[in-house]
C-alpha cells in the first residue's frame, strides 16, 4: 500500500476566488497541469466544504494532472445563497467551469456531488470527457426521499461532531472507525487558511435539493440512458446515506458503466480508502 504523506500538496494549496455572476467563488487548484490531460474539478457532498476533501487522496489524484474544488454558491467562503434544487447547483458549476476558461473537463462528485455531476453531464454533454460518481444516487432511485432518523439527526445537526461524522460516513467496524479518525486528522492538519464553515441556510437549501432529487419516479431513471461519457461508479458496501443499492442501479442505468464497491466501508469509503480510490480513479482516467 502507497503512504500517505500530507506534508505538502493539497493540503496545504491556498485559497483563490473568482467573480461568477456577481459572487465570489471560493476554489483550490494544485497538481500537475497538462495541455493534453484536462482538469479534475471535484464536487463536494452535504454541507461540505473544500477542507472536507481529504488531502490523502487528493494528492494521488494531482500526481499526473491538475486538481480543481471549489465550493458553489453559498457553499463554504463563496458567497451568495445556496440554491434549493440540483439543477441550479449544476448551472452554478458551469458558470463556474466556464469563468475558468476550461472547455473539458474530468468530474469526480462525492454524494449531493455525484447529483451535480449527473445533471452537469445532461445539461452540456459535450464538456465533461470523463466521469466518476462516487457515493451518489439517480434521480428518482427509491429509498433517498427520507432518511432514517439516525442518519438525519447526525447529517442535519446544527454542529456536527466529530463523532457524528463518523458515524454517517463509516461502516462501524473497529478498521473503518480507525479509519475515520485518521482521516479527519489528515483533514485537521491544515491549520492556516482554512475554509469558512458551511452555513445552516445552506444546510436547509441543500437538504431540501436532495429530498427533492430522491423523490421516487421511475420516468427520472430513463435520463441517464442519455449520458454517454465512460462513467465509473464507487461505493462502501454499506452506506446508509446513499444506499449502495443505488449505486448499482446508477451503474446499470448509464450504458458501460464500470462499478467499484469497497469493502466494510461506508458512505466515506473514499477517505476510508483514499490511495487505493484515488489510484482507481487515475486508472480509470488514463484508460
Amino acid at each position: 500500500m502507497t503512504d500517505i504523506n500530507t506534508a505538502t500538496g493539497a493540503a496545504y494549496a491556498p485559497n483563490l476566488g473568482i467573480e461568477v455572476s456577481g459572487e465570489r467563488v471560493i476554489y483550490r487548484r494544485f497538481g500537475s497541469p497538462s495541455p493534453t490531460v484536462p482538469a479534475l474539478v471535484l464536487l463536494q457532498h452535504f454541507r461540505g466544504n473544500l477542507d472536507y476533501w481529504d488531502p490523502a487522496l487528493l494528492d494521488v489524484l494531482a500526481a499526473d494532472r491538475e486538481v480543481i474544488t471549489v465550493d458553489l454558491r453559498g457553499v463554504g467562503g463563496s458567497t451568495g445563497t445556496a440554491p434549493d434544487n440540483v439543477t441550479d447547483m449544476a448551472r452554478d458549476a458551469l458558470l463556474f467551469i466556464d469563468a475558468l476558461d476550461l472547455t473539458s473537463v474530468d468530474l469526480l462528485g462525492f454524494s449531493l456531488g455525484g447529483h451535480i455531476v449527473q445533471e452537469i453531464a445532461l445539461l452540456r454533454p459535450r464538456l465533461p470527457r470523463r466521469l466518476v460518481l462516487a457515493g451518489t444516487a439517480p434521480q428518482g432511485a427509491p429509498d433517498l426521499h427520507r432518511w432514517s432518523d439516525d442518519v438525519y439527526t447526525y447529517a442535519c445537526a446544527d454542529h456536527i461532531t466529530s463523532e457524528g461524522f463518523i458515524a454517517l460516513f463509516f461502516s462501524g467496524s473497529e478498521r473503518s472507525t480507525q479509519r475515520g479518525w485518521e482521516y479527519l486528522a489528515r483533514t485537521h492538519a491544515r491549520t492556516a487558511d482554512r475554509d469558512a464553515e458551511t452555513s445552516l441556510a445552506c444546510r436547509d437549501a441543500q437538504y431540501q435539493a436532495l429530498m427533492t432529487w430522491g423523490i421516487p419516479e421511475s420516468s427520472k431513471l430513463e435520463r441517464l440512458s442519455a449520458i454517454t461519457q465512460p462513467t465509473l461508479v464507487a461505493n462502501g458496501d454499506n452506506d446508509t446515506m446513499m444506499s449502495t443499492k443505488n449505486s448499482y442501479l446508477l451503474a446499470e442505468k448509464i450504458h458501460g458503466a464500470q462499478i467499484r464497491i469497497y469493502a466494510d466501508a461506508g458512505h466515506g469509503f473514499l477517505d476510508q480508502y483514499p490511495v487505493e480510490f484515488g489510484q482507481h480513479v487515475r486508472h480509470f482516467l488514463g484508460s
